[in-house]
């Protein structure tokens, strides 16, 4: 007799006393075979649903979990039914690292505290600092810090030009005159759906020149100059402007649609025209950003005509440049302005040094020059 034939003795055996009696050797020896195989198949398809269940709620918890748990959690126990061999089972589960509040057998008080302190778990040692402005108040922004604020020059020349002289200048001065009217004629005199394009547009230059400079520092076992971080900063400042414009205008499907469109395109051309000749490509952006000074200059004169309605300031705004606390719309534009002046000036000057033959890394960076 095979290890099955012995189980279902035995099962017949305990639950039905007069089994091997004479008087119950009527009962028919098959269907009552198939019933306890019926029963037997749906008693461990219950166990194996079980455990599935503990085990998706396991990995929930802690390959899904947004919000952190401290201290272990035991879950209630389940019983599979007593018409299974393996009577009453009780679970423990392994304390989990990262807890999800919604699974969190604490009271609704414990969940809301735990929403709102939005704590991170401390497991690996790394807890964010404690910050306050200068006034002594909780500095509230994550995507910048204290000490990366400042006062933006204003007094820079907004009117300064460079006159295209070689052929490389001009290549450059009409390939930026060629995309500048379709988007002209494309938001006209919406000012704040057009800086809100144009910063999408012109933080991909500094990140990608950085980014191949970084490269290409690897490759060669040599220094840049400081020249990354002088273009990674100009990237963070044009995406700070746009978090800024962000604060005062939320756009729509088919501006997100465009901005998709355009930064796929322009950041791959880009990255090309860098490839190919990163003299061609500074003096690309240099010229972008001319025509960025241009732009926000209309705005800002619009918003002096009265034209359009000067808003208060985005409190991102204030803590960035070090606003004061009743500066307008008017004012940020006027320090955003000032800040593609400089990025105009440090890539026509990054496109100068390679024109006369040199090597960026050969002439120090003017690294926070914004």
């Amino acid at each position: 007799m095979n290890h099955v034939n012995i189980l279902k003795a035995i099962y017949k055996s305990s639950y039905h006393p007069t089994y091997f009696s004479p008087t119950n050797y009527q009962v028919s020896h098959n269907t009552f075979n198939q019933s306890l195989d019926l029963k037997m198949n749906r008693n461990g398809t219950i166990i194996a649903t079980k455990a599935s269940q503990l085990l998706l709620t396991q990995l929930r918890t802690r390959l899904f979990s947004t919000t952190s748990f401290t201290g272990s959690v035991i879950t209630e126990p389940f019983k599979v039914p007593m018409s299974t061999t393996m009577g009453t089972i009780r679970l423990l589960t392994m304390p989990a690292r990262n807890y999800s509040t919604h699974a969190s057998l604490g009271s609704g008080k414990d969940k809301k505290e735990d929403n709102d302190t939005k704590a991170v778990s401390s497991y690996w040692g790394v807890a964010p600092p404690t910050l306050t402005k200068s006034d002594g108040s909780a500095w509230k922004w994550n995507c910048f810090r204290p000490w990366e604020a400042y006062q933006a020059d204003t007094t820079i020349d907004v009117k300064r030009h460079h006159n295209p002289v070689t052929w490389n200048d001009k290549i450059a001065f009409w390939i930026v005159q060629a995309l500048k009217y379709p988007t002209y004629l494309y938001f006209q005199k919406k000012h704040i759906h057009h800086a809100v394009l144009l910063e999408t547009v012109a933080a991909v230059p500094g990140m990608v020149g950085g980014m191949l400079l970084h490269t290409k520092s690897l490759r060669r076992f040599e220094q840049s100059g400081g020249w990354i971080k002088a273009l990674l900063e100009e990237a963070e400042n044009e995406r700070m402007h746009l978090m800024t414009f962000m604060d005062v205008y939320e756009p729509k499907w088919h501006e997100r649609a465009l901005v998709f469109a355009v930064q796929g395109v322009f950041f791959n051309a880009y990255f090309l025209a860098y490839l190919a000749s990163p003299k061609l490509a500074h003096r690309i952006t240099g010229y972008l950003e001319e025509e960025a000074v241009n732009s926000y200059t209309e705005f800002l004169n619009d918003l002096e005509k009265g034209v359009m309605e000067d808003v208060p300031a985005p409190a991102i705004a204030i803590d960035y440049w070090c606003l004061p606390k009743n500066s307008t719309l008017k004012d940020v534009v006027r320090v955003i302005r000032a800040d593609e002046a400089h990025h105009r000036d440090l890539n026509h000057y990054a496109s100068d040094i390679q024109c006369q033959g040199h090597e960026l890394k050969e002439y120090p960076a003017p690294i926070g020059y914004h």
